[in-house]
């Protein structure tokens, strides 16, 4: 049984999906604190050779809520002005015809809860992927919310039971092989490979949103796409 657990993020890079792909259960982490300046309402897309910043406002409210407690501001103006700079950026992108409708119509989704908004379009780019994994959201399931950090992934693990736990690389300094190990759990860390699609005959640009590789690639050659990751072991404790 392997899990992997992530906050919910916001039309997230390829790596994301990589990483539902491989896991057999993909928790996604909506009730930790919403972290300003992250990755959870925001990613890049390209705009003539630079990666630049798409970022959806979030409505005001006290530092410490968690992500299924914040709201998005969805406004008319606010979508329409970010549908908008996606159409100047890929209008000549080969897929644009295709992608741009499931965009926009992602972007129109009316429930402002940041959690809810994010998880309907994961699971929906999710599906045009053909990936098949088994969704949930940790604040519906039953654990011990008093944990935080890697024993609160434990408690998860545990109660999914687990026997392997994929982490993206970026995490390895958060998790502990030898208290996984102790605890019956196989840690691993997602590595995407390199990655290098058509990007208006430019220099390629690496790690930008899922938009930017689903205007470039087919659906068959975003899907490809997955497969272009290795795993991995931790390096074992002295």
């Amino acid at each position: 049984m392997i899990v992997s657990i992530m906050q919910p993020y916001f039309f997230p890079y390829i790596g994301y999906f990589q990483l539902m792909r491989q896991s057999d259960v993909f928790v996604f982490h909506d009730d930790v604190q919403y972290i300003k300046g992250g990755w959870v309402n925001r990613n890049r897309i390209l705009r003539d050779g630079v990666p630049v910043w798409l970022t959806l406002p979030v409505r005001k409210a006290a530092a410490d809520l968690a992500i299924n407690q914040r709201r998005y501001r969805l406004d008319r103006g606010t979508i329409a002005s970010m549908l908008r700079r996606i159409k100047a950026a890929y209008r000549r992108a080969p897929q644009f015809a295709a992608v741009f409708p499931v965009v926009e119509e992602l972007l129109n989704f009316a429930d402002e809860n940041i959690a809810a908004f994010n998880i309907n379009l994961l699971e929906r780019i999710a599906a045009r992927l053909g990936i098949g994994t088994r969704f949930l959201v940790s604040s519906a399931m039953e654990k011990d919310n008093r944990l935080k950090g890697q024993m609160r992934v434990f408690d998860m693990c545990r109660r999914l039971r687990a026997t392997t736990y994929v982490n993206p690389i970026g995490g390895t300094m958060l998790y502990q092989p030898d208290a996984f190990a102790a605890a019956g759990i196989e840690l691993r860390f997602l590595q995407p490979t390199p990655l290098s699609y058509p990007q208006f005959g430019a220099a390629p640009v690496a790690d930008l949103s899922i938009i930017d590789a689903l205007m470039f690639n087919d659906e068959e050659a975003a899907a490809g796409l997955l497969d272009k990751y290795r795993l991995p072991a931790p390096p074992q404790a002295r």
